[in-house]
């Protein structure tokens, strides 16, 4: 007779691995690249590039240095690298990209222990502070094609010696076109130009099962709503900024998000309802980062509000009652 092999649960083995699902998030992040490439140039494949090679450069350093196991093969920190260029102006200096990777990497995810136990989104975390120290370089936006003559402009910066046209995001100026920013002509970061580049991604990744379309929908519909209630262009605050971006990419993140499906939706209601109020009434136009910042604080305290009891488990409160019969 053979031996049993006991273990505990789960028995039901999986082909998912954090390679796998990294693998199809660098795939979904593709089309976002392509669109800020054919608005943006070739600096933005240089740049996505730059920030993707530095950080995983940092998570390897940091892993030898901690003489723990090499993670960079999981290849989270390529999407960190790349998730974090897209939320980066075109013209912002290279060195401050790499700063922004090491925030990223280094500080939010490494000294916290590496995937799975950082508290907050590196690649959001990274952009508020490259936003706070560096406020000038990282609210500079280059217009669509600044590279073709003919391009009207009330400023320019210089980048590499070149002369880029800038102008203001759709979120400040307001007179973009819905189609312009339904396909991404239009100034910003990398990644909030392109609604429709983003949705493919987003699809993508709802198709594969690697997100829920709880997170998302909750932070679109509430942004909807009340700009609906408020007045508002509602079509122009869900296309304009980085409200795909975040909602897709970062709001949907397994290690600094709920778990449960009331989780996700309680978590997506108040992105959408800070990220309103910012851009409602802050000194900010833009309010995606810091309210997918805030609701990451509050995601344990979330998790324990909605999670869920076992099947025949009882209560605490009834468990004790029972003992003590």
């Amino acid at each position: 007779m053979n031996n049993l092999i006991i273990s505990p649960s789960p028995h039901r083995n999986s082909d998912v691995t954090t390679r796998k699902i990294m693998s199809l998030a660098l795939i979904s992040l593709v089309p976002a690249v392509i669109a800020a490439a054919v608005f943006f140039g070739i600096r933005a494949l240089a740049l996505t590039a730059v920030c993707t090679a530095s950080s995983v450069l940092f998570e390897y350093i940091c892993r030898r240095a901690m003489k723990r196991e090499q993670t960079i093969s999981d290849l989270s920190a390529a999407v960190t690298g790349v998730i974090l260029a897209l939320n980066l102006p075109v013209t912002l200096p290279f060195w401050m990209a790499v700063l922004g990777s090491f925030v990223a990497i280094v500080i939010v995810k490494q000294l916290f222990g590496g995937i799975g136990q950082n508290f907050a989104n590196p690649a959001i975390t990274a952009r508020i502070v490259l936003m706070i120290s560096f406020t000038g370089s990282m609210t500079t936006w280059a217009l669509p094609q600044y590279w073709k003559p003919g391009l009207a402009s009330d400023t320019s910066v210089i980048v590499n010696s070149n002369t880029v046209l800038t102008g203001p995001t759709p979120l400040v100026s307001g007179d973009a076109s819905l189609m312009s920013l339904f396909l991404g002509n239009t100034g910003g970061c990398l990644g909030e130009t392109s609604a429709l580049a983003l949705l493919i991604g987003g699809i993508f990744l709802m198709v594969k099962k690697v997100i829920s379309p709880a997170a998302p929908a909750a932070f679109i519909g509430t942004v909807a709503l009340l700009t609906l209630v408020s007045g508002g262009d509602v079509m122009y605050q869900i296309l304009a900024g980085g409200l795909f971006l975040g909602a897709f990419f970062m709001a949907t993140d397994y290690a600094t998000t709920p778990v449960t499906n009331k989780g996700k939706i309680v978590f997506g209601i108040g992105c959408g309802v800070i990220t309103f109020i910012i851009r409602k009434f802050g000194s900010y136009p833009e309010g995606v980062s810091f309210s997918i910042l805030l609701m990451n604080i509050l995601t344990p305290y979330i998790d324990m509000f909605t999670k869920t009891t076992p099947l025949g488990a009882l209560k605490p409160e009834k468990e004790v009652t029972k003992n003590a019969q």
